[in-house]
């Protein structure tokens, strides 16, 4: 048979791609059902659509397309050459959706799902280990997708999609989120350990004025509580080197570069003396974000749940 295009009104070839995928993705998979079966009839008995639905979706295909994709003798169809390329492609296409369909389907499930979670560099060691720990007693088949970050990093994921959860510092006051207060972590002075102040066990912040500082880059959400605690104190940190991570920084501490403010290590580091901070109150309030008004899968609420059941008693003792 001599393809010859369609004499019916079709989408323009310059048209918006958008609109010519709006009004081909319904007729698809009549069309790969068709082609399969080379009869129409047969097709829609196995789709279970009227004939009449699936001969319309065709010629509104081929209209659309502007090319005639089967070549009808009786009852019976075959491809034309341009079917033949559009099946090619109408397969892949169809097997993409299936295989994303099947992805999102057991990323909700209740025993198997997925959920994304964001935490705190400074939570990554002992905290979050220790808390899926404890939640998978219960769920031991829930999977997680893990990303620690600074909190802002953090918040921008959780508003495009990528996060489900995430637990940042300071806890998040914005109109698009919902945040909850867990706990709070003290935060000591940390200095080397030859250095004057060593041999203190406590000491006020106002004391440590005249001392140059490692902090966190800017943007980080211990960065702003560090400089707010200066400030609380009457003075304006000298800083010396900024880094992204806080165990970087009690390194560079060790090597005499300077104090810092810092949690406490997961393990105790040598080279330093960690003070407690006596004035003004140093800790930072730890709590989990999640995005308003967007639907939990199930696994997800259990997770959530089980986090707010911590409140209290999320960091090791």
């Amino acid at each position: 048979m001599v393809h010859q295009p369609s004499s019916q009104p079709r989408l323009s070839p310059s048209g918006d791609t958008e609109d010519m995928v709006t009004a081909l993705a319904p007729r698809l998979a009549y069309f790969a059902g068709v082609a399969r079966t080379e009869h129409v009839t047969r097709a829609a008995l196995e789709m279970n659509v009227p004939q009449s639905t699936l001969s319309r979706a065709l010629v509104r295909l081929e209209r659309d397309l502007g090319v005639d994709l089967f070549a009808r003798i009786g009852r019976t169809v075959s491809l034309t050459p341009a079917g033949r390329t559009f099946l090619h492609h109408v397969e892949r296409a169809l097997a993409e959706i299936e295989r994303a369909a099947e992805e999102v389907r057991a990323d909700a499930d209740a025993t198997t799902g997925k959920v994304a979670f964001g935490f705190l560099h400074t939570m990554g060691s002992e905290t979050v280990p220790g808390l899926i720990r404890a939640f998978r007693a219960d769920h031991p088949r829930v999977r997680f997708s893990l990303v620690q970050n600074y909190g802002e990093a953090m918040i921008e994921r959780l508003r495009a999609g990528e996060l489900d959860l995430c637990l940042t510092s300071p806890v998040p006051d914005a109109p698009d989120l919902v945040a909850r207060r867990l706990d709070e972590q003290k935060l000591r002075l940390v200095v080397p350990a030859d250095h004057a102040l060593a041999t203190r066990r406590r000491i006020r912040l106002a004391e440590a004025a005249d001392e140059t500082f490692v902090t966190l880059e800017p943007g980080y959400g211990l960065r702003r509580i560090t400089d707010d605690l200066c400030k609380e104190a009457g003075f304006r940190p000298r800083i010396a080197f900024e880094g992204e991570e806080a165990e970087t920084l009690r390194g560079l501490v060790a090597a005499g570069l300077g104090v810092a403010l810092l949690p406490p290590p997961a393990v105790p580091r040598p080279g330093v003396a960690e003070l407690t901070v006596t004035a003004p109150r140093a800790v930072r309030e730890i709590g989990v974000a999640w995005l308003d008004g967007h639907p939990d899968t199930p696994p997800v609420a259990a997770f959530k749940k089980f986090l707010l059941s911590r409140r209290g008693n999320l960091l090791p003792a």
